[in-house]
């Protein structure tokens, strides 16, 4: 009873904090420029912004972006620091320090922090705890088909727009009798209307056409039915977009079979790092697609199907198109417009020429030869 009346109390912390902080659109989300520049530009003319490598090829990634913003003159200086629970480098007193930068800089860029399996007195990982102190409730993977890298499925445009700080990840679990585990799954009205309203923002900001609500609710009655009904409500506030309503396992189905029938879709926590990795693989795999997460004051740019990779780590074989397709969106946001064409435009041409390919993409090529495929295809007005 102790262990049960311990998980109720943890359910209702977690239930109060959604009301803090009040729910902004997605254009809100980014902070109007002139406070975003007081807040990240330097004296000095830079743009300070956290950086996170993380685990696996982590570091070598951010190498990778660190080395091409060089070449590019991006106005942007790095406060890094490391958080890694595999490497023995993660602790309250490293966490409050990240928290701390992004206050500062409210914006930042993560390599893939690995949780370990192994159950050690907490539930909840850091990576998951750094989420849910800055509140990045909306997590958004673009998934696009790359000009001159052919996959199964080609022209691909769609986007997937995941909930994730409630659903299966409450890090809510206890042993109820012996040989019995309860795992908690939460859903919330009010975080369930902030994630549909976002997906419409977003569609609406970005000229698209549907939004689809992906679901368990024929089994998941009252969960899965509750945000399912959110989507709906919220749904009737955006006439002009067209809402539709799909089941996970049909969902899966369908993205392999037919992927071009999908425009934005949104989903709870679970559903949404399945179908990432999913999506991420008809067009390519982790190394090619970008991601990022929001909340009302913060955004963290980062690869869109999280995976360390740890079996290449110092092999030089790590495909960074995502972490510099990721920088180059981080760009957009801090509205160094120039920079973040410059940057992805140089990216694509390399793919798109196909001459300087990495393993995963079907060349020989390292990650040293990438990057120095792509700084040499830089805007030539920036001189190296």
């Amino acid at each position: 009873m102790a262990a049960i009346s311990g998980v109720r109390a943890v359910a209702g912390a977690l239930l109060r904090t959604q009301g803090r902080g009040a729910w902004r659109t997605l254009s809100a989300s980014t902070a109007p420029q002139q406070t975003l520049q007081s807040q990240t530009e330097k004296r000095e003319g830079l743009f300070k912004v956290t950086m996170l490598p993380g685990d696996g090829v982590g570091p070598e990634l951010m190498h990778s972006v660190k080395e091409v913003f060089k070449a590019a003159g991006v106005p942007v200086e790095f406060d890094e620091h490391h958080l890694s629970e595999v490497q023995n480098m993660a602790s309250e007193e490293k966490l409050d320090e990240v928290v701390d930068s992004m206050k500062e800089s409210k914006v930042a860029i993560i390599g893939k922090i690995h949780t370990p399996m192994e159950y050690k007195g907490e539930l909840a990982s850091y990576d998951m705890r750094l989420r849910r102190k800055l509140d990045l409730f909306a997590n958004v993977v673009h998934v696009n088909s790359l000009p001159g890298f052919k996959t199964r499925h080609n022209n691909l445009d769609l986007v997937i727009i995941r909930e994730q700080t409630e659903g299966e990840y409450s890090s809510l679990e206890h042993e109820s009798v012996k040989g019995v585990i309860e795992c908690l799954k939460i859903i919330t009205r009010d975080k369930s209307q902030r994630i549909a309203k976002f997906a419409f923002d977003y569609a609406t900001k970005k000229g698209r056409s549907k939004v689809t609500a992906v679901h368990k609710a024929n089994i998941m009655k009252l969960g899965d039915g509750l945000f399912l009904r959110c989507c709906e409500e919220v749904a009737e506030l955006y006439p002009k977009i067209k809402f539709d309503t799909m089941i996970i396992d049909n969902c899966c189905m369908q993205l392999v079979q037919n992927p071009h029938q999908f425009d934005v879709l949104v989903m709870p926590n679970l559903y949404g790092n399945i179908i990432d990795n999913l999506a991420a693989g008809l067009v390519g795999g982790a190394g090619v697609v970008p991601g990022e997460s929001y909340s009302a004051e913060y955004a963290v740019f980062e690869m869109g199907a999280r995976h360390p990779f740890a079996q290449a780590v110092g092999r030089n074989i790590a495909n960074p198109t995502a972490m510099l397709l990721s920088a180059a969106n981080m760009l957009r946001h801090l509205n160094l417009e120039y920079h973040s064409n410059v940057i992805s435009d140089a990216v694509k041409r390399v793919i798109k020429v196909g001459k300087v390919r990495t393993r995963d993409m079907g060349g020989y090529s390292t990650t040293s030869d990438f990057i120095k495929s792509v700084t040499d295809n830089l805007h030539p007005h920036y001189g190296v």
